[in-house]
C-alpha cells in the first residue's frame, strides 16, 4: 500500500498563480504514487494577484499535518510576515516535513525560523526583506539543504516541484511526471536540465 504524500501549497490573498498552479499541476501528476497536492490557506477563498478567485481545498492548519509544505509568493507577503496571529497557526516541523518556498514565500519561512543558517533563494524585490530577517540570499534559482528548499523567480516553481518528487517518489517517477509536462520536441533536454539544476542546488546530494 502506498504511503500518502500530502502536499500543502500555501496560498494567501494576492498569491502568484505561477507559484501555486505550476507546482499543483506537476505534483498531482504523481497521484498514482500517492501524491495529493492541495491549495491551503486562511479562509475559504483567496484572490490571486491578477484577480482570479479560487476556493481553497484545505484550511491553513492542514499544513501542520502534511508531509510537504510549499510557500508561494504574493503581493501581500510582507504584511502576512508581520501578522503573528496568522503565522502562529502554522506549527511546521522540518524533522518530519519537507518545507519549501518561492520568492516572497521565503520571507515567511525566515519569519517562522525555518531557514536556520541555510542560505536562501528569493526574487529581487523580496531580497532586502529576507536579508533583514537574517538570511543569506543566493543569486541562484534553487537551493536546498536537507528538508529545506527555496527558489527564486516565478517559473522556479518547477524546481521546487522537481525537488519534492525526487525526495518522495524517486527519479523514475519524477522523470515520467516532468516528461508529460515538458514542451514537445524538447522533452528529454528539458527533463535533464530540471534534474541537473535541482541536483546541483541540493547541498544534501
Amino acid at each position: 500500500m502506498l504511503r500518502p504524500t500530502r502536499i500543502a501549497i500555501l496560498s494567501f490573498d494576492g498569491f502568484n498563480e505561477l507559484d501555486s498552479f505550476i507546482a499543483l499541476g506537476l505534483l498531482n501528476r504523481l497521484r498514482p504514487q500517492g501524491f495529493s497536492a492541495e491549495l491551503c490557506g486562511p479562509g475559504s477563498h483567496v484572490t490571486s494577484m491578477n484577480g482570479v478567485t479560487v476556493q481553497l481545498q484545505r484550511p491553513l492548519e492542514w499544513a501542520n499535518e502534511a508531509e510537504v509544505v510549499l510557500f508561494g509568493s504574493g503581493l501581500y507577503t510582507r504584511a502576512i510576515a508581520e501578522n503573528s496571529a496568522l503565522l502562529d497557526r502554522l506549527q511546521l516541523d522540518p524533522v518530519r516535513q519537507l518545507i519549501g518556498a518561492q520568492c516572497s514565500g521565503t520571507l515567511l519561512m525566515a519569519r517562522l525560523g525555518l531557514l536556520g543558517d541555510c542560505p536562501a533563494c528569493t526574487d529581487l524585490t523580496t531580497k532586502p526583506w529576507v536579508v533583514e530577517a537574517g538570511a543569506v540570499v543566493l543569486d541562484e534559482p534553487f537551493h536546498a539543504r536537507g528538508p529545506i528548499a527555496t527558489a527564486g523567480g516565478c517559473l522556479a516553481s518547477q524546481y521546487l516541484a522537481t525537488w519534492v518528487m525526487l525526495k518522495k517518489a524517486g527519479e523514475a517517477a519524477t522523470r515520467e511526471a516532468l516528461h508529460y509536462g515538458a514542451p514537445v520536441g524538447e522533452k528529454e533536454a528539458y527533463v535533464e536540465r530540471l534534474l541537473a539544476r535541482v541536483r546541483s542546488g541540493d547541498a544534501s546530494v
